[in-house]
């Protein structure tokens, strides 16, 4: 396996989680707005100046939307999150459901995760959160640096005008694959406050579509001083508080990620080709017919032909490689052969094609 391509790929995730998971992303302004005057400023400056942004205190609501092309919505009965924070690292959110809510807060000591629907809190000490920094063994401008540097071996990148998002003025970055790249991915654009350089609104755009496949953004946004109530949390009558121990999450981020190491290994996970064209490949314990009708003898599949569910939302194929099944959205296509082997990535179905002759 490729370590320093899955630490960089376990590091951009846990960057995009983390902004992610704060709320920092937002709404246009209206069409017939103009979009601001800014001064210019590059790529690379932009870039870096995201890494070593510090989250200001704020208070804000956000979205998300996905248009995927799957039979189900991923995102389906998520409304507008809350979010807020005081600039001093303490912060609330709350994420609701169709019947209920999580909420988030970080009281500058410990994390709070309480569930509404089962009425439990999870208290997690201070030092056990897993930020990206600590994924990454690196600091923030360092792995801004090292993303930029990766992505730009496959990629454009560049300060694409300006835009009005939740009612702030932002520059446009947009990521787009090098014409040499085989993916489903036209471009990654992502709208960055002027002022405080914390992104406002991320949008995943897939070839041939005008609407974007993934879209996280602010609706609401005001910076400014919060009521420092906010963030204290105290458990909710009657509901069951763990504490998460030391034993729950591994303290030493090398050993985390040998952890996700070993795991994938076992599986026998490959990465096939480089950029846009990555494709992860594996090898399934046994053959496709076996473990259906393993789903079917423990009562998973019962009631139900998993066949013809499976050709309900995927295409049956044939090549090189024998047969299959091939799944197909807007962003992605994963390939799976009745011998067991699978493909996946944000590329065309010959690029899986190629990809799973290269399983062991």
């Amino acid at each position: 396996m490729n370590t320093k391509r899955t630490a960089l790929a376990v590091a951009g995730a846990g960057v995009l989680a983390g902004v992610v998971g704060l709320g920092v992303l937002a709404l246009p302004a209206g069409a017939d707005e103009p979009p601001p005057v800014l001064p210019q400023i590059s790529a690379e400056q932009l870039v870096e100046s995201v890494a070593n942004a510090k989250i200001p205190a704020l208070a804000g609501k956000v979205s998300a939307q996905e248009n995927l092309g799957l039979p189900i919505k991923l995102l389906d009965g998520i409304g507008s999150a809350s979010v807020w924070a005081d600039g001093q690292n303490r912060f609330r959110a709350t994420l609701p459901d169709r019947t209920s809510e999580k909420t988030f807060v970080e009281d500058g000591g410990t994390a709070w995760i309480w569930d509404s629907a089962e009425n439990t809190v999870t208290k997690v000490p201070h030092g056990q959160e897993a930020t990206p920094e600590k994924l990454a063994g690196k600091d923030p401008a360092t792995i801004g640096k090292d993303l930029l540097g990766l992505v730009r071996q496959y990629s454009d990148v560049k300060v694409d005008g300006t835009a009005r998002v939740a009612t702030r003025p932002a520059y446009e970055l947009v990521v787009t694959p090098k014409p040499t790249e085989r993916t489903l991915l036209r471009e990654i654009r992502v709208a960055v406050d002027s002022e405080t350089r914390l992104p406002l609104r991320l949008q995943v755009l897939a070839n041939g579509q005008a609407d974007p496949a993934l879209k996280v953004e602010f609706t609401e946004l005001t910076v400014g001083p919060q009521d420092a109530n906010l963030f204290k949390f105290t458990p909710p009558p009657g509901a069951t508080v763990k504490e998460r121990t030391d034993s729950d999450v591994p303290p030493d981020p090398a050993k985390a990620r040998k952890g996700m190491e070993d795991f994938l290994s076992g599986l026998n996970l490959q990465f096939v080709g480089e950029g846009w064209d990555t494709t992860a490949v594996a090898k399934l314990p046994g053959d496709l017919n076996s473990m259906l009708g393993q789903a079917k003898g423990n009562g998973r599949g019962q009631g139900m032909d998993v066949n013809s569910m499976l050709k309900s939302f995927a295409k049956e194929v044939s090549g090189p490689y024998g047969t299959g099944y091939v799944f197909s959205t807007k962003v992605a296509t994963a390939l799976v052969t009745t011998d067991g082997r699978v493909a996946v990535g944000a590329v065309p179905e010959q690029v899986l094609t190629e990809a799973i002759g290269q399983v062991k």
